[in-house]
């Protein structure tokens, strides 16, 4: 099993999570935490450039963090994804809904 690096720091008046290594069944439970905590706080990003899975668990994460930004009234965006991050945001037949962006000053 590969480990998820997860580096949360405050840039450009919103909090941004660096997002290294698989989103799966194992390692979910981190991300879920360190996302909903961050959302709950303010405007959130997540890096996603070296994220080398993306499982349902993980898409589902992604789902309700969307929901909790807008019922907060913070942003929420996902920052460069990796190729796997974009096919697995594409498989689910609502790619177009999700707040994507290559910078994160386009967040």
């Amino acid at each position: 099993m590969t480990q998820l690096d997860i580096i949360v720091r405050n840039e450009h008046h919103r909090l941004l999570l660096s997002v290294s290594g698989p989103i799966n069944s194992y390692t979910f439970t981190d991300f879920q935490e360190k996302v909903y905590k961050a959302i709950a706080q303010m405007d959130t990003a997540v890096d996603m450039e070296h994220v080398t899975a993306l499982s349902s668990a993980g898409i589902g994460v992604i789902m309700t963090a969307m929901e909790d930004a807008e019922t907060t009234g913070h942003g929420f965006a996902i920052v460069n994804p990796s190729e796997i991050v974009r096919l697995a945001i594409e498989s689910t037949g609502f790619g177009d809904r999700f707040p994507v962006v290559k910078t994160l000053k386009q967040a």
